[in-house]
């Protein structure tokens, strides 16, 4: 047993069947169990948050095929190490099978040039590509290795499998198994509740608590809630400013003030926030809420969103959580209407597909003396010399007369 790694490192499952988690893709009925167990494994492409199981995956799939095992990582990677990969696998005395099952961890970080270079040795077989990536790689893999991958979706391990990870890590005598440790469920619980999802950061606090405790005269090393607070001090935000979650969270923020839901606004909000979210990037969001979603049913909600975005911008953090609290609120308490969003839309879908006409000559400007002797403003009517400022004249061109761009609806007054 190797102390010297990192207790997530030695616990790491081996077979299938001591993986935990993860039963909606794993279950023994599912076909990545089956094909693993058969060693039958396709390209697959596995992403999802920090700590739920994708390197001890991996690390399974290595243990059970008789393919040859290669591991890289796309931080430190490059073009070099993939053909050194495709070289050793096809060297039929040193691997008979002339194929590798080529893990590589974070591909996202691979550019394009380099994921290029993967396309004709996972395309003819040689390399059965295992790609790990905490982004969705929708956005951030080439599109022709996701069509020839199996892209799957692992979800933020719940707190019942933590919480069975570190009571096996207690026993297993490669993780804390030969230490004698006392450390309530209810402890152990707290742990698994406040990782949030990331078994690493659970391990990791175990670990901590354990290495930094003294024995007793009993020889024991007991594990108070207050130990285990100090090791794992916040509950871990399952958020990255830079990442998938960044589209995710600021998608249900806007969502949740247009279904005029406050909770949930000031919610996401918060998870924006701890997860070190730009406030400007925040209010700026609300702003287009309150334009968008709201417009003419309260167009005061668009000037209390503009106010708050120069607050923030004056004030910064942490005191404009306060400020975006306030018109991230107001925006959801709002009436809703998008009127004047689906007038402008139509308005663009004519004017970049349609032939639209000439403005007309009565409402075009004549700065220049001898324009209006062209026809330029002759006969306009100026509205503020008729009665209540108004006055029918044709303003839209003779193509699109008739042509309704903002329809007012019921929450407009």
């Amino acid at each position: 047993m190797d102390l010297s790694k990192p207790l997530a490192y030695r616990v790491r499952p081996k077979k299938l069947d001591e993986f935990v988690g993860q039963e909606d893709v794993l279950a023994k009925d599912k076909i990545l169990y089956r094909t693993i167990e058969a060693d039958r494994l396709s390209s697959i492409i596995l992403f999802g948050p920090p700590g739920c199981g994708k390197t001890s995956l991996a690390k399974v799939i290595s243990e059970t095929t008789k393919y040859k095992f290669t591991k890289i990582n796309a931080v430190t990677a490059g073009v070099a190490d993939i053909k050194k990969a495709v070289e050793e696998a096809k060297n039929g005395f040193l691997n008979p099978t002339g194929k590798c099952i080529l893990f590589i961890d974070e591909i996202h970080r691979f550019n394009k040039l380099q994921q290029d270079a993967l396309l004709p040795y996972v395309e003819d077989g040689t390399v059965i590509l295992i790609g790990a990536t905490t982004e969705n790689p929708y956005f951030e893999v080439n599109k022709a290795l996701i069509s020839r991958s199996m892209v799957i979706k692992l979800n933020p391990l719940t707190e019942e499998d933590i919480y069975k990870i570190l009571k096996n890590a207690l026993k297993n005598p490669e993780g804390l198994g030969t230490y004698n440790i006392k450390i309530s469920d209810e402890t152990l619980r707290k742990m698994a509740e406040v990782s949030n999802g990331d078994v690493r950061t659970a391990l990791n606090g175990l670990e901590v608590a354990v290495l930094t405790t003294k024995v007793d005269k009993n020889g024991t090393i007991e594990i108070t809630n207050e130990i285990a607070s100090e090791c794992i001090r916040k509950r871990k935000a399952i958020f990255d400013k830079n990442g998938d979650s960044h589209y995710d969270n600021i998608s249900a923020f806007i969502k949740s003030m247009r279904g005029s839901d406050p909770d949930a606004a000031i919610f996401y909000l918060a998870r924006a926030l701890n997860g070190g979210e730009d406030p400007v990037f925040i209010a700026r969001r609300i702003v287009i809420a309150a334009a968008e979603d709201v417009g003419l049913a309260n167009p005061n909600a668009l000037v209390v969103a503009t106010s708050a975005m120069q607050a923030v911008t004056i004030i910064g953090m942490p005191e404009s959580r306060i400020i975006l609290s306030e018109a991230a609120t107001y925006v959801a308490l709002s009436k809703k209407s998008n009127a004047t969003y689906l007038g402008i839309e139509r308005a663009l879908e004519d004017v970049q597909s349609k032939n639209t006409g000439e403005i007309p000559m009565h409402i075009r400007n004549a700065p220049v003396e001898g324009m209006s002797k062209l026809g330029y403003g002759e006969g306009y009517k100026y509205p503020h010399d008729y009665p209540m400022h108004m006055v029918e004249q044709q303003y839209l061109p003779d193509k699109m007369l008739g042509t309704k761009y903002y329809i007012k609806d019921d929450t407009i007054e």
